[in-house]
Parts: structure tokens; C-alpha cells; sequence
């Protein structure tokens, strides 16, 4: 259950009101259940309302029906004094809509005040990724690691070779079981934002690195707690999020000059290489499981900026 507080005149934290707390729940549900958001997706938008219907309870409101732009835009403002980034502001700006429109949706409210919001512009920071130089040097640190045959070296080559082959988000990754993957076929089936499903075909190099994780490693770490999961930690279970991020920045150290990346950041680097070997927008749209082509585009920029910057750097006139 989602649980909001709202400030008091004393400063300290008191329960919201029993209709908005109801309401919270619902949304809750909503998002959980009938919207099919990613688990952090759900925490960021309930997380958002929360903090909005908190907002309106310390203000005297305790029917959603009493929500209205004034009481949003109230709560924006309150952000951004206390330093939100514009991009968080954004996202917090786009929760507040999709509270109020599901809550016009069920009867909650009479008018969808959520419409009459402005939403403060981003300011897109172009993602950093490897040099195609520095992603072989990672490979190879994979695959030294795995020369003494160990489980955890052959998963961990497994990993980041999958990473950077497929363009996987981290949870999409962990999410693999063993039959997502078709060896004849040489493609994976993930499982995407929203369960939408896709194929993505992987190299050779990612291919063998899994069929010796599967024939050498994976039985070695296997549990009856292992279930069908691909990728398995150290005492048997399905590998988590956050052992994935720790491999992949401790393997770039080991990387000269590499930036200090996480597990999205191989996916940026992926799509990035892809559109510098020639692959059209299109395709590495449906690669990488975007919803939109605007999403894909930003890796363009990425591709012009990193040209812009070689040809500074080795034209006699630039």
C-alpha cells in the first residue's frame, strides 16, 4: 500500500486525509496492475504523487475532487525551490498528469486540471559512451576474466558481452530466462517497458560467451531456487540489478581512459556504434525497444558530436 504524509503546523510528518490516502492507493493499484509501468517507473510516479497529495492536504485540500492547477503548479514551485533539476521537474510535471487524468477517468474528478499544466523544458545532456576501441578493450577484459573458468567469470563475460551486443536495459537483462534465448536463431526474446516483447539478434562473441555460461558456469551456480532465470548470482538465485551496475563499473576501470559508466550506459554505447557502422534510425528504434523514433534520434546527436570533435582535433583548420 502507498502511504503519503503530509507537514502539520508543528513541522512534523501527519497522515493525509482518508479520502486522498484512498485515492493513492488506487493509483497505486492503477499503475501497478492495469498500467504495466517497469517497478521504477511505479515507485517515481506514486512516489510523485505522494508528495503532490501531501503538498494539497498541508494546504487544506482533502478530496481529490478539491485538486486544481493552482494546487499543482503550488507544488512544482516548491520543487524547484528547493533546487530540482529541470529534467526532474519535467518528470514530476508529467506524474501530476497522469495523476489527475486517471483521476478525471474515474470519477475522482470533475475536470482534468493536469491539462492546464506547463510542462518546464528539459535540458537534454547527451549520454556518454565508449570509443569503439575502449568497448573492445571491455571485451577483452571479459574475456580475460573469464580464462580461468570460473562461474562467476563466464557469467560476468556473459553479461556485459549481452550488454553491449543487444543494447539491453539492466532489468530486461536480468529478467532473461534460459529458453529467451534461441541459439539457432542467434536472438534473444526480452521482455520490454510496458511487457512488450522483442527479438534482438546478438553477435557470435555474445553467442558463444552465453553457450559457455550455459554449458560451464550456469550448472555450477544452479539451486532449486534458480528456476528458469539465465543469469544467476553467487548463491543460486536470479542475478539482481545492482550486482549487474557494480560488475559493469568494475570492469571499466580496468579500461584506460574509459568514462565511468553503469549498465545503461553499454546500451547508449550500443545504439551509438550501430548508427556509426551505418544502421538506419529505424532499426536501432526497434533494437533498443523504443517507443518512439524521438527517443532514438538523440544517438545522432551523439554520432555528430563525436565527429565534430575528431575533426577538431586532427584538422589542420578546424
Amino acid at each position: 500500500m502507498a502511504t503519503g504524509a503530509a507537514l502539520g503546523s508543528s513541522g512534523v510528518a501527519q497522515p493525509l486525509p482518508e479520502e486522498l490516502q484512498a485515492a493513492l492507493d488506487r493509483y497505486d493499484d492503477h499503475v501497478r496492475l492495469v498500467a504495466s509501468r517497469s517497478e521504477h517507473t511505479r515507485r517515481a510516479y506514486v512516489g510523485d504523487a505522494s508528495s503532490l497529495l501531501a503538498y494539497a492536504a498541508a494546504r487544506g485540500v482533502a478530496r481529490v475532487a478539491d485538486l486544481d492547477v493552482a494546487v499543482l503548479r503550488g507544488w512544482l514551485a516548491l520543487q524547484a525551490r528547493h533546487g530540482a533539476a529541470r529534467a526532474s521537474l519535467a518528470r514530476r510535471a508529467a506524474a501530476a498528469r497522469a495523476l489527475t487524468h486517471w483521476a478525471t477517468r474515474e470519477g475522482l474528478l470533475a475536470s482534468d486540471p493536469g491539462v492546464l499544466l506547463g510542462t518546464p523544458k528539459a535540458v537534454r545532456v547527451l549520454p556518454e559512451v565508449l570509443r569503439q576501441d575502449q568497448a573492445a578493450v571491455l571485451m577483452h577484459v571479459a574475456e580475460v576474466g573469464a580464462d580461468d573458468g570460473s562461474a562467476a567469470g563466464l557469467r560476468d563475460r556473459a553479461v556485459l558481452e549481452v550488454l553491449y551486443a543487444g543494447g539491453l536495459r539492466v532489468a530486461e537483462l536480468v529478467g532473461l530466462d534460459v529458453d529467451d534465448v534461441d541459439r539457432a536463431r542467434g536472438t534473444v526474446r526480452v521482455l520490454g517497458k510496458g511487457d512488450k516483447q522483442r527479438t534482438v539478434p546478438l553477435g557470435r562473441p555474445a553467442l558463444h560467451a552465453l553457450e559457455e555460461w550455459l554449458a560451464r558456469g550456469r550448472p555450477r551456480l544452479w539451486t532449486a531456487e534458480s528456476g528458469p532465470a539465465l543469469l544467476l548470482g553467487a548463491r543460486g538465485r536470479r542475478l539482481g540489478v545492482r550486482a549487474v551496475r557494480e560488475l559493469v563499473h568494475r570492469a571499466l576501470r580496468d579500461v584506460p581512459g574509459a568514462p565511468d559508466l553503469g549498465p545503461h550506459g553499454l546500451r547508449h554505447t550500443a545504439a551509438t556504434h550501430l548508427l556509426e557502422g551505418g544502421a538506419d534510425l529505424r532499426s536501432v528504434q526497434e533494437l533498443l525497444g523504443h517507443a518512439t523514433l524521438a527517443t532514438t534520434q538523440i544517438y545522432t546527436h551523439v554520432s555528430v558530436e563525436r565527429l565534430k570533435a575528431t575533426y577538431e582535433q586532427a584538422h589542420p583548420r578546424a
